[in-house]
């Protein structure tokens, strides 16, 4: 996540491209996905 960031937006960005574009999420947005990942519901 990008570290210039704070409240409730989540900051996303390529780790491999730290200069390159943030897509951001709202908190509520994030947890979603991060829980359903967890949950193991979006395998390839």
């Amino acid at each position: 996540m990008a570290d210039q960031f704070q409240g409730a937006v989540v900051p996303v960005r390529d780790s491999k491209a730290p200069h390159g574009p943030t897509l951001c999420f709202d908190t509520a947005a994030w947890t979603r996905f991060i829980g359903e990942l967890k949950a193991g519901h979006h395998r390839p």
